[in-house]
């Protein structure tokens, strides 16, 4: 994850904060997931500024290819949306507040990933398009 920070600073300011898990049960109700969530979710939106393009990772959100991503992210800052912000949930997904403040949604797979291999790919495609946007090779 250091790595693709590093990398990453060359193109943009990288600020990742990280809010505590609400520990959940195995197969715990629905009644308390969904308390679980919300608690997440109000940590999260904490962090949320009023000026943020806020991009929350979820299973139902849209999916691009790379290049179509750098594309969409250019197109972003292009219209002004200088701070992009980047939500992913906890292992209950995300809470409905947290969905509805998102700008939108973005899907990197139909699988499920650990929270750490999440950031790396999250990182890691936000670099990719960096690159592509400034016309630099990358590994395909």
């Amino acid at each position: 994850m250091r790595e693709y920070e590093k990398r990453l600073s060359r193109y943009a300011k990288v600020n990742i904060v990280e809010v505590p898990d609400e520990k959940a049960p195995e197969r715990a109700p629905e009644a308390l997931q969904e308390q679980i969530r919300s608690r997440e979710g109000e940590r999260l939106l904490r962090h949320i500024r009023e000026e943020m393009y806020v991009i929350a990772l979820d299973l139902r959100g849209k999916e691009y290819d790379s290049v179509a991503f750098a594309g969409h992210l250019a197109d972003k800052m292009v219209q002004g949306h200088s701070h992009i912000a980047f939500i992913i949930g906890g292992s209950l997904g995300l809470h409905d507040t947290v969905l509805r403040r998102a700008t939108e949604s973005v899907s990197f797979s139909r699988l499920t990933f650990p929270h750490a291999l999440m950031r790396v790919i999250l990182l890691e495609q936000v670099y990719r398009a960096c690159r592509i946007q400034n016309g630099e090779p990358y590994h395909k």
